[in-house]
Order: C-alpha cells, then structure tokens, then sequence
C-alpha cells in the first residue's frame, strides 16, 4: 500500500498524518475511509493549548512501498486564514456543474470543533489517478461541511465512463477543471471515480456492504457511470439482504432507477413474480401442507406463523393486500376435516375395537379437531366463520358418536364448540338464529360433559371466556329458547357443580327478562290517580 500524506498546518506547527492508496495495474486511485474524513475535519483549537517555549520540529512518517510503482504524495492542508469562498491552491478557474443535482445520501463527514472560528477552515485533499504526471484535468468535489477533495484525473477515462462528464466536457472541450458543488457524499464521488479506473469492478465491490453499494449505485446513477450500476445491480441481485429494513431501501432505490428507464428485474424478482395466480395456488398448498402434517412441533409452529402472516395480511386495506385467500378453499378444507373427523369417530366407537388399536385413532382424532380449529381462526380473522357454524350445528351424527368415546379422545372436538361459542359471544360469528339455536341444542350437552376434563386437562381451555361465550349465544335466542336452555343447564349444574359451565350471569339476565321487565312495562303503560288507584293509560 502506498501512503497518502496529510499535512496540517496551524500556527506555525506541521503535522503529517498517513492515509492508504489502493494501487492498481492502472496506477493508483485513493478513497480514504470514513474515518480519515471525519478526522480531517475535526480540528482542536490550539488557542486552548499552553503554548510551548519553542516550537517543537515537524514531525513526519515515511513508509516504505510495498510496490515500486511510483506515487505522487497528494497533501491535505488547513489553513489558518477563513475566506468565505473556497481556494484553489492554483490560480485555475474551474468550471461548475449546477445543472444536475447530487443524489441524497449521508453525511460521511462531521464538524465537531470547539469553536466556530476553527469550523469556518476549509479543509481540502488533493488525491491523484493513473501514473503520477500523466493527469489532464482536474475535478473539485465541494462538500456542504466546507470539505473540498480535489481530483487529478484522465479526461479520456472519464469521458469513456460516465454520460455526466463526457457531456459536461464535450459543452467544452478545453476545460482544465470541473467543479461540482453541495455533494452531500463526498467519499462515495471519490469511490466512484475511483471504480472508473478500476477493470475488476465485482472483486472490489464484493467487500462493500449493501448500504455503501446502495449509497455507491446513487451516485453512479447521477454520473451516469453504466458499468458501475450493472455491477452494483448484480451484486445487489447475488448478496443476501438482511433485515426487512434493509430489504426496504434496497428495493426502494432500485425502483426508482427502474422508474428511470434502467433495467433491474433481475433485483426485483426475488420480491416480486410475474405468474398472476402463484400466490391463491401457492396459499392452498402451503395449507394443504401444514393440515396434512403429522409432526406435532412443525405443524403447531407453522399454523402460527401462517396465521400470524395471514392476519398481516388481512389487517390492510383491501386495495393494498398483495393476495385474498378464497373462502371456497378454506371451507373445501373444512369438509375434508370434517369427514376424516366422522370417519375416525365411527372407527373409535366401534365396541370390538381393541384398545391398542384406539391411541392411534385418539391422536388422529385430535390433529383433525386443530386442523378445524386453525380453519376456523383463518375464517374468523377474514369474518366468513358463519357458514362453518352451520356445517358445524348440522354434525348430528358426531355428536351422537361423541358420547361413546373416552374423554381423553373426545375434548379436542368440545374446545372446538367452545371457541364457536366465544366467537358468537364476541360478535365475530354471525349466524342466523336458527343456526344458533340448533349449535346450543347440538354440543352444549356434549360439552358440559365434557367440562370437567377440560377445565384440568386441557391447558388451552379459559374457562371464563367460554362460560362468557355459552352464555352470550344463549341469550341471542328469543326467550322461550332461553328458558328451556337454561333450565336445562339448571338442573345439571345443580348436580355437578363445578364441573358443569357457570351460566349464572346468563341465568340472572334471563330471570330479569321474564319476571321483572314486564312488571316494569306494565307499569310504564298505567297511570297512578290521586286516591292511589291504578287506571289503565288511555290512548290519546
């Protein structure tokens, strides 16, 4: 590596400080780091400082090359003077770019001075391309910090690379310099230029990270450097993107180039597809798949992420979601479930059936009871759940097979009544009357059964939510509906206890309902004379 050697110059004193030059078969190009900017911009008042009896000689570093290509030594000066204008420290007039505006990008350089007076120094580097002495032209990067890098370069290798410059140059053929002002980042312009003389692009930009070849494809862009965005785009296209955030600006920047007529599918395709029904097909699939599972960790663990996604999905405005799942394809999986549920039900109740041969049935059983319980969650969320409470109301015969199975194989079918219930409860189930009527009359008494087990073991099973939930559907029913239920659910409660649902705040509803609101009513339709006797309200 070569060096570079940065010269200070305050009050008198010199300090020389050393920073890397990348050598190439071309000669050499420099991009310091971002950390030699900021500290050519940090500058310590040496008003500060006590000053020394005699100033102590300059001090400087000389390394040895690891090359024998021999390189110029560009110099970076603070001066002590603050003119409101940059100077060059030659007495060439150089040409200003204001026509095309520098992309945005951030800051790499930043002023942290004591004091004004010291921020208000022009800090300038001067950085050489190619073989020292061949460079015809020059071009002075102008920071909005007051950091000013100048560049002595080839117009022929810049006319060769990039639109910018060989528009600029060709408007005036004799141009020695070439400024460009308010260039946000300063050490991505010197990257650039840099990469123009560079022939191996990929090697150089594999060592970069996706924010600095995003901040480096900007200013390509701008100088219309064609062979630097194509590689950027390729690496851009290769590299893994880490994190949604970085995700976000890379496709974000990469539009806007293509809003620009740049080609960039190749970028695009990892988020984007041009087949128009992959992802109605590929949704069916995913489900297919994750119902059909027999694995109990990955089938639990992707029923909750693709129901965590699912809900993503749903909670955005119906013009912004990116696909809908079709209900008829949920409810043709409900059906299925359904009949394998039957099926396993009428092969559990049969009385010869050994009992080696019913654990095998009970743990099928119980993946088809979550597989409709899942089902059902994906319909509530979309709010078309109705139409299963009515496939599920209408399971007659299941319901009949239900009480001549073991608790242990059965529940998993109860905790699915029990969410419908919750479900209507809280309004996100809307049947018809009927359809709620004939869902009480058909599996609360299976579930009341059942109640006891699920209340110990059964960890998913809230027991107030679903009490809360049974007796909310109950009183959805007209009143005399309401009564006989409730009566019903009277004398097994009065039998059992707790291990019977506590409807009680149902029951005090009901109660208020039957004997006091008419009384109240009647009242309401009499009127009180004044010997205190009653009279029927007269119709006016």
């Amino acid at each position: 590596m070569a060096e570079i050697r940065l010269t200070r110059v305050e009050q008198g004193q010199t300090k020389i400080k050393n920073v890397p030059i990348a050598v190439t078969p071309e000669g050499f190009w420099c991009c310091p780091s971002p950390v030699v900017f900021q500290k050519s911009l940090k500058a310590q008042n040496p008003l500060n400082k006590p000053k020394p009896s005699s100033p102590p000689p300059p001090k400087t570093s000389v390394q040895k090359k690891p090359v024998p290509v021999p390189v110029p030594v560009p110099v970076c000066e603070r001066r002590t003077a603050a003119p409101s204008r940059f100077v060059l420290s030659d007495d060439q007039q150089c040409a200003t770019a204001p026509e095309r505006h520098p992309p945005p990008a951030t800051s790499v350089a930043v002023e942290r001075a004591p004091r004004p007076k010291i921020e208000s120094l022009p800090k300038k580097v001067a950085i050489e391309f190619g073989e020292p002495g061949t460079c015809d032209m020059k071009v002075v990067l102008l920071g909005k910090q007051g950091f000013c890098v100048k560049l002595s370069v080839h117009r022929d290798v810049l006319t060769e690379k990039s639109s910018f410059f060989s528009e600029k140059l060709y408007e005036q053929s004799a141009l020695p310099c070439l400024q460009i002002r308010d260039c946000e980042d300063v050490e991505i312009y010197v990257e650039a230029v840099g990469l123009m003389y560079c022939k191996e692009m990929k090697q150089r930009l594999m060592k970069q990270s996706v924010s600095r070849i995003l901040r480096i494809l900007k200013v390509a862009e701008f100088l219309g450097f064609s062979s630097c965005i194509q590689s950027c785009l390729e690496y851009l296209e290769a590299v893994p993107w880490v994190g949604e955030e970085e995700e976000e600006k890379v496709v974000s920047t990469v539009l806007q180039l293509q809003a620009e007529g740049i080609g960039v599918n190749p970028v695009l395709k990892r988020v984007s597809s041009d087949i128009s029904n992959v992802p109605k097909d590929t949704l069916s699939h995913i489900i297919d798949l994750v119902l059909k599972s027999n694995e109990e960790r990955g089938r639990r663990e992707m029923k909750s992420t693709v129901l965590k996604l699912l809900r993503e999905n749903n909670s955005l405005p119906s013009h912004a979601r990116s696909t809908d799942i079709c209900s008829d394809m949920i409810y043709r999986s409900c059906r299925s479930c359904l009949d394998s549920l039957l099926s396993l039900f009428r092969q559990a109740a049969e009385p010869d059936k050994p009992g080696e041969d019913r654990d095998p049935t009970a743990k099928c059983i119980a993946i088809e009871a979550d597989n409709l319980s899942w089902l059902l969650e994906i319909l509530v969320d979309k709010q078309a759940a109705d139409e299963f409470a009515l496939m599920w109301a209408n399971q007659q015969e299941l319901a009949v097979l239900h009480g001549k199975l073991p608790i242990v194989s059965r529940y998993h079918v109860s905790c699915l009544s029990g969410r419908l219930y919750v479900g209507i409860g809280r309004g996100e189930v809307l049947p018809s009357k009927d359809t709620r009527r004939l869902l009480l009359q058909t599996w609360l008494q299976p579930l009341m059964n059942d109640y006891n087990w699920l209340q110990h073991g059964c960890r998913s099973f809230d027991r107030k939510l679903v009490e809360e939930g049974i007796g909310r559907t109950i009183l959805t029913l007209p009143l005399e509906d309401q009564q006989s239920i409730l009566l019903s659910w009277l004398g097994s409660f009065l039998k059992t206890g707790d291990g019977c649902p506590n409807l009680q705040r149902a029951f005090e509803v009901w109660w208020r309902r039957t004997f006091i609101r008419p009384y109240v009513e009647n009242q309401g339709n009499n009127v009180v004379v004044a010997d205190g006797s009653v009279l029927p309200k007269q119709d006016e």
